[in-house]
């Protein structure tokens, strides 16, 4: 056994456990079905039950194509199974319930596009063809669907009710924010890519001037908004689940996305000067007005 899947193997029952954590603080004060199954840890174990059986065909067909949108439509079932579940459903429930589905249909969708105009996700080509690996992938995803929809989904599931107040209103705005500013910086950046001009260039203009990773900021931002207006209907261990958007802060910044985009970029761009003064002008993440030439 090489030491690539001998870590998998300690990782796998690790993800399980940090889940059935999630699960069981998430389930605290939460309605049960008639089994007397929480529905929150019901639902946590299906995100995990939707990726293996999805992994299944992708493992066989040693494809990640349909990775994106499996995460996507985890999210849907997820939500929507815990509205379907729970004996009372309000306000807070379905404007959270509303909120994720919007997010999740656009952004699975937004990448499953683009990875079938690529022909393929370049982060798999290797993984895919180790079963151990790309198992603990579709994994990884199952843990990142429970974390991040924790906050929303306790909730949801959740037997406190409050009527919507000034956490829905804020909330509502700093998702509203975040989503408008992800899918704009998406938007100027497919569009950048699909112009034959910019061949080999990279994007610095519209929100881009701001931010390295604008979309990165917004998907921050709207998770923040999401566990603002899941905070009220939380008691005792259930507000562990406000752990959501700095999972998402941690897991953007720290592991998957900003040091992956930012080591291929200076991979490809490093040493240019157009670039280095780019990178020292433009933050990270944090948006800031670009600094004005004379």
């Amino acid at each position: 056994m090489d030491s690539k899947n001998g870590r998998t193997l300690i990782a796998i029952p690790v993800i399980l456990l940090v889940a059935g954590i999630i699960a069981w603080a998430g389930s605290q004060n939460g309605y049960t079905i008639a089994s007397g199954i929480p529905i929150f840890a019901l639902c946590v174990g299906l995100a995990f039950i939707i990726q293996w059986l999805v992994f299944i065909h992708a493992y066989l067909k040693k494809t990640e194509t349909y990775f994106d949108l499996t995460g996507g439509i985890t999210y849907l079932t997820l939500t929507w199974v815990a509205v379907l579940l729970v004996p009372e459903v309000d306000a807070r429930a379905l404007l959270l319930a509303g909120l994720v589905s919007i997010w999740a249909v656009r952004l699975s969708t937004f990448l499953f596009k683009r990875v079938r105009a690529a022909g393929e996700d370049r982060r798999f080509r290797e993984i895919k063809t180790s079963f151990s690996r790309f198992l603990l992938t579709w994994t990884l995803q199952g843990l990142w669907v429970s974390l991040t929809l924790a906050a929303a989904l306790a909730a949801i599931t959740s037997k406190t009710r409050v009527d919507l107040d000034i956490f829905s209103l804020l909330g509502f705005l700093l998702w509203v924010i975040g989503f408008g500013i992800e899918v704009q910086a998406d938007r100027q950046k497919s569009a950048f890519r699909q112009d034959p001009v910019n061949e080999g260039k990279f994007i610095q203009t519209g929100l881009w001037a701001w931010s390295r990773h604008p979309n990165y900021f917004g998907e921050i931002m709207l998770w923040l908004g999401a566990a603002v207006i899941a905070f009220p209907a939380l008691q005792g261990w259930q507000l562990l689940t406000l752990i959501s958007p700095v999972f998402v802060f941690l897991l953007l910044t720290r592991v998957s996305g900003v040091p992956m985009l930012e080591k291929r970029a200076d991979e490809k761009w490093g040493g240019q000067a157009e670039y280095e003064g780019y990178k020292a002008s433009t933050p990270v993440l944090f948006p800031r007005p670009p600094a004005k030439t004379e």
